[in-house]
């Protein structure tokens, strides 16, 4: 792949794979571009995560796409910043669509964080998107107020010996337990005031949505967590679930990609038909 280390110039050619540091605000973001003349693709990772999730789901999807992945803020190859907002990251979707010359109806794919990221982005930028494909986030529940918030802090704080450790694995960001606390709370009280947002995407969307416990949820609240959906399907016929896998949420990319995979192509065949 050709590198760059700019963030200003569009492509010469759209079919040509390119990996390098977008600018944006006070940082530079990792980006790599697959390149290729399909159905352009952006993936928007979860909170912490880094590109790397999204290999399986590439791998099964293939060439006839154009795979747009990047790091977030403090996430894998990009760098820090003085701003790890919601909002610095609704802005970055558009400094990664603007660099690389998106000018096209993307897909956009994300997974927990990411999820809402996408949903936001598609409420703002109606008829913009091919389409949005909700990876197991962007459903109305989370916790709030004093206790809530309190519950996440502790849980960082428990964690702030193994955060170093997890980086490495694509599963932390260069930021201080209280950082990564403050980045949870914030999408918690996002997504549970999510449901007027999801009632206003014109465009098609697309959940799968995983069954299995996971950390810092039982499988009774993770249940709750899904079925906060129910009303807003019930709401907006744009809003579909593409299927519900037997994995948990911090294993669904690994472990249930070809469903991810599918709901992508049931984007483009809605798309087409």
């Amino acid at each position: 792949m050709t590198r760059a280390h700019t963030g200003s110039a569009v492509p010469a050619s759209t079919s040509s794979a390119w990996t390098g540091m977008v600018t944006v605000d006070d940082t530079a973001l990792a980006v790599t571009d697959t390149g290729g003349t399909g159905p352009t693709i952006v993936y928007l990772n979860g909170a912490y995560a880094d590109q790397s999730h999204w290999r399986p789901v590439i791998a099964e999807l293939g060439s006839g796409f154009r795979h747009i992945t990047f790091d977030e803020r403090a996430r894998g190859k990009s760098r820090t910043s003085a701003d790890y907002s919601f909002e610095a990251c609704v802005r970055d979707v558009d400094a990664v669509l603007a660099a690389r010359g998106v000018t096209g109806r993307p897909i956009l794919v994300g997974w927990s964080y990411g999820a809402t990221t996408a949903v936001h982005w598609a409420e703002r930028n109606p008829g913009r998107p091919l389409g949005v494909v909700c990876v197991d986030g962007a459903m109305p529940y989370g916790l709030t107020g004093e206790e809530g918030r309190e519950r996440i802090r502790k849980l960082f704080r428990r964690m702030r010996f193994i955060l170093p450790l997890a980086r490495p694995l694509g599963m932390a960001a260069r930021m201080s337990a209280d950082e990564h606390a403050e980045v949870n709370i914030e999408i918690n009280e996002l997504v549970a005031a999510i449901a007027p947002v999801l009632d206003r995407v014109v465009d098609p969307v697309r959940y799968v949505l995983a069954t299995g416990a996971n950390l810092g949820g039982g499988q009774e609240e993770m249940e709750a967590v899904r079925a906060s959906l129910d009303p807003v399907l019930a709401r907006n016929p744009n809003i579909t679930v593409s299927a519900k896998v037997p994995s948990n949420h911090s294993k669904i990319l690994r472990k249930d990609f070809r469903a991810v995979a599918e709901a992508i192509r049931e984007t483009v065949m809605e798309a087409s038909a």
